[in-house]
């Protein structure tokens, strides 16, 4: 008895190609619903991608050592839900006592109110910030002309001011500031700088600012506490070491820890694990698109197994095994994903692309794990998707299968 010829898989493969070409509408339709899965996910990941790293770089506009200390701490009462907020004020005699820490480079004592400024002819509101002379050191500002506060005592109340780029603007136009006399809340100071622009930190626009000497801002605004004390410290210091060390002075100098340590790097940490999960979250929502192709490729498998039962039952007849068959139907509903994937990865980028360009404030960057992620994926779906129309092909009766019209 003679053995049937084997069908190669090569044979198998151009036979799949040949059916998603044979039936271009229908391979179209079924490949976009994986098109659009692909590129909602690759759009919406990017879109969130962008956003994680704009709100990242906002962060770290100000440099990466820095330690904040502000006035207050929650703690529990003993029950669950109820808070007492403890809050106590924070003075300039803290900041000095933790300029002198182990480790700390700068320190700058912080007071803000909003007051009307008036000077050159001109008056706008803006923000009024109270610092010590180390901003540009800890904040990583530049002095765009003239210079920052003097090395006063951080008790000084002089009314010297160093005008944001935008304030400068708005109130000498091309004009030099420098020297000219200006009124904040109606109180007159000099200027003495300007500095260069920065820009806007979640809404507020630091170039819009009067910098003037913490005590002065706090005798103005009539304020019993410092609204924070950043620290900068150097960076071969382990940022836990700082915290502890500014935990045992204010503790010692208050009888309690009654204010708030924040290090930035456990900030941008606990910052960049909620933006993470946010991407992930949104490009989940882009995944329902993606069964939404896996229904379309598994009905439309199922509908191709029942038209081409007769072209099943000549394979067999010709000498595929049922294996064969099996690799064929997984083939064709593989190659509609993988075609779907990569029509939908271009369009998603594609769009990334145009929607940052239509909207340049929409910031937006292609994550190419999340590209080859979608990709991959796109390729199990239409393999899970054509197992089980596949295996009803294999297990069709050869002579059964000639017989059907």
């Amino acid at each position: 008895m003679s053995r049937r010829a084997d069908i190669r898989y090569p044979d198998l493969l151009r036979l799949s190609l040949g059916a998603v070409r044979s039936q271009p509408l229908r391979s179209t339709l079924t490949a976009l619903g994986i098109c659009i899965g692909i590129a909602s996910v690759v759009l919406l990941t990017s879109i969130g991608e962008g956003l994680r790293r704009f709100v990242l770089e906002e962060f770290t506009q100000f440099g990466t050592h820095l330690v904040a200390v502000n006035p207050g701490k929650s703690v529990t009462a003993g029950i669950s839900g109820a808070l007492i907020h403890n809050l106590r004020p924070l003075s300039l005699d803290d900041a000095e006592a933790l300029q002198r820490l182990p480790g700390v480079q700068a320190v700058v004592p912080v007071a803000q109110g909003n007051a009307e400024v008036k000077g050159g002819g001109h008056s706008r509101h803006g923000m009024i910030v109270g610092v010590g002379r180390h901003v540009p050191e800890v904040w990583s500002m530049q002095v765009a002309s003239g210079r920052f506060l003097p090395d006063d005592d951080l008790h000084s109340t002089r009314n010297l001011a160093v005008l944001g780029s935008r304030m400068r603007h708005e109130l000498f136009g091309n004009d030099n500031p420098l020297g000219q006399r200006i009124r904040i809340a109606g109180a007159p100071f000099r200027v003495i700088g300007v500095m260069a622009p920065k820009g806007q930190l979640l809404g507020f626009d630091l170039d819009d600012t009067v910098y003037i000497p913490a005590a002065r801002a706090m005798g103005l605004f009539n304020l019993d506490s410092l609204m924070e004390i950043d620290i900068l410290y150097a960076p071969e210091v382990d940022s836990e070491t700082i915290a502890a060390g500014i935990r045992r002075v204010l503790s010692q100098r208050h009888g309690d820890e009654d204010f708030t340590i924040t290090t930035q790097d456990k900030m941008l940490s606990t910052l960049d694990d909620i933006l993470a999960i946010l991407s992930a979250a949104i490009g989940a929502l882009g995944g329902i698109s993606l069964l939404v192709g896996a229904v379309g490729i598994l009905t439309i498998m199922t509908i191709a197994v029942s038209e081409r039962t007769s072209e099943i039952g000549l394979l067999r007849a010709l000498g595929a095994r049922t294996g064969q068959i099996l690799h064929l139907f997984l083939a064709e509903a593989t190659v509609l994903a993988a075609l779907g994937g990569v029509a939908g990865l271009l369009l998603g980028i594609g769009g990334a692309w145009l929607l940052h360009a239509l909207i340049p404030q929409l910031p937006t960057h292609v994550d190419w794990r999340f590209v080859l992620l979608a990709e991959g994926l796109s390729i199990l779906i239409g393999l899970a998707a054509g197992i089980e129309p596949a295996r009803r092909a294999a297990r069709l009766d050869p002579i059964e299968a000639l017989r059907a019209e």
